[in-house]
């Protein structure tokens, strides 16, 4: 039986080889371990094997499994980041209780990200989800439009603006899957060019899943979001 462990060390052995390919140094891209509809014993046996950043979809889910893991693992410098669609309600528990959110397409949910973020705590990392595919049914702010949305999010206060995260269409081939990723590549570079204020830390690429990591490694991806690499399939979402 194939354990979280071996999994992960897999998958690591694939960021490694990718990245040998890319002529790029492994540290430069961070493993995320998607967990959503997993427990808190898959992401114990998770931690156990040296993993330390978790992405969850589901925001009501993810709450529950941050406390859990610090009533569990109260030693443990876990970080948490918020990959799922955010709804204008559901903001609060966001600001409160995760160190990332990659899922931010529209200034009113970051405006209340920002207000809602507990005063202790130190600023919510934030990437601006694009939608490199021009989909109208898929989230995110179109490409012509993303620039102006970094600016306006960098300048709200208990934000930091890290970069841009992508989900584009599922591609054929690695060449095609390269391909679109080095489009929201493109559009990180050229706003990382202006080196505007509020931007000194814009220097996350979130891209690339389980069946594209090696691709979005080629194009110049930073964090790569695994899930069923790590934790295996998933029968039902809650």
């Amino acid at each position: 039986m194939t354990t979280i462990y071996d999994k992960l060390q897999q998958v690591r052995g694939r960021l490694s080889q990718a990245c040998a390919a890319a002529g790029r140094d492994p540290a430069s891209v961070a493993l995320l371990a998607v967990s959503k509809t997993f427990g808190a014993d898959a992401l114990a046996q998770a931690v156990a094997a040296g993993q330390r950043a978790f992405g969850e979809n589901y925001i009501q889910e993810g709450v529950a499994k941050i406390a859990a893991l610090r009533a569990a693992l109260p030693g443990a410098a876990l970080q948490w980041h918020c990959i799922g669609p955010i709804q204008s309600n559901k903001t609060r528990p966001v600001a409160e209780h995760f160190d990332w959110v990659h899922t931010v397409d529209r200034l009113r949910i970051a405006e209340r990200l920002s207000a809602q973020r507990p005063a202790h705590l130190p600023p919510l990392q934030v990437c601006i989800q694009v939608n490199v595919d021009g989909d109208p049914n898929k989230s995110g702010v179109a490409p012509a439009d993303a620039p102006d949305l970094v600016r306006a999010v960098a300048q709200l206060p208990c934000l930091r603006v890290r970069g841009l995260m992508s989900i584009p269409d599922h591609a054929p081939d690695f060449e095609a899957q390269r391909a679109v990723h080095l489009r929201a590549r493109r559009l990180f570079d050229q706003i990382r060019g202006h080196a505007e204020p509020g931007l000194e830390d814009f220097d996350t690429l979130s891209l690339g899943m389980t069946a594209d990591l090696e691709a979005a490694v080629q194009a110049g991806s930073t964090l790569v979001r695994v899930g069923t690499g790590i934790f295996g399939g998933r029968d039902t979402a809650p």
